[in-house]
């Protein structure tokens, strides 16, 4: 096929289920009709370019470690300060300005809820600004492995994780993933060797990580700005507990929204519980899309905001171990 098919081929049919076997690249390459070889140089040159971040997996969040969803209210003339010292702190994986009162929205993990704690202290404390924290309360999407060609499709409910799945190792196992998985023909064998673990066990472990959804994809980690989705639209909604099930079951299930979850709201500060991502590649199709949510008799007449990312400011993977922020603060 050709070179520019592969490479949608590649980023649209594998962000979710890459073969679990020990070449899994040669099993993609016999779906793609394609070689080996040509897509693990196809897959660097798309990582080099900034297209993907990553063939690995994202980490269900506050399961292996803890994280949290943060915002600060920043000057416009601090704002390239403020971001810098944000992304200075390890625990910081995702970055982004967004268009409200609380512009500046980070994403921080961290190995346990101590470490996110200090994380978010050093931030106020650098930054002399306080930092509104939102943790997670309940998922109702969060896989964001849309397709990127073709009609708006919706996404899968959630299901809850099964802690009960989590071993010794597995931590370790799971911040790998994070990293992103060597572009060579035995990737699992080459991340078993850096465990000093078996490659059968490293991918009879990532199977069942999957399958209890501590890792809620396994596959190619796309760049949705790098690929033309450039609108980036966070929707929050102001309703009562009682209501939040089923609103955020129903924005679930309606095509254009890629995450929809529940956080804590902090009373008198952030008073929206409910929050939903719209990935677009214009305002006027996210703006469509939110006009079929509103829509919903799940969410008539039910206040809510939405604010557009501006800029990008910071987007890898997530801390996990202590290991892992080490090596961040040495790098």
């Amino acid at each position: 096929m050709p070179k520019d098919e592969l490479d949608l081929r590649l980023l649209d049919d594998f962000q979710r289920d890459l073969p679990l076997e020990p070449r899994p690249f040669a099993a993609m390459a016999e779906r793609l009709d394609s070689g080996e070889a040509e897509v693990i140089a196809r897959l660097r040159r798309l990582r080099d370019a900034g297209r993907i971040t990553r063939v690995g997996a994202t980490c269900r969040p506050n399961t292996a470690g803890a994280s949290t969803l943060a915002a600060l209210q920043v000057p416009t003339d601090r704002i390239d300060e403020v971001a810098a010292l944000v992304g200075a702190e390890p625990g910081v994986n995702h970055s982004y300005l967004r268009e409200d009162d609380w512009n500046l929205w980070l994403v921080a993990t961290a190995p346990d809820a101590a470490a996110l704690a200090d994380c978010l202290a050093r931030i106020e404390a650098a930054s002399g600004l306080r930092v509104l924290s939102l943790p997670l309360v309940r998922a109702f999407n969060i896989d964001l492995g849309f397709p990127l060609e073709g009609p708006r499709r919706c996404m899968a409910l959630d299901r809850p994780a099964d802690m009960a799945a989590l071993r010794p190792g597995d931590r370790a196992l799971m911040q790998a993933l994070s990293e992103g998985l060597a572009l060579e023909p035995r990737p699992f064998a080459a991340l078993a060797r850096d465990l000093r673990r078996d490659e059968a066990e490293v991918i009879a472990r990532i199977a069942a990580l999957a399958e209890a959804r501590l890792l809620t994809r396994v596959g190619v980690i796309v760049r949705h700005r790098a690929l033309g989705w450039r609108e980036n639209a966070m929707v929050v909604w102001r309703l009562p507990e009682d209501r939040i099930e089923a609103a955020g079951t129903a924005l679930a299930g309606l095509p254009g929204v890629t995450l929809c979850y529940q956080r804590r709201i902090v009373p008198g500060v952030w008073d929206w519980p409910l929050f939903c991502m719209i990935h677009a590649r214009s305002r006027d199709e996210a703006m469509a899309v939110l006009d079929r949510a509103r829509d919903l008799p799940e969410l008539a007449g039910t206040a809510h905001k939405i604010l557009f990312s501006t800029r990008c400011f910071r987007q890898r993977g997530a801390i996990i171990t202590e290991t892992a922020t080490r090596k961040e603060k040495a790098a």
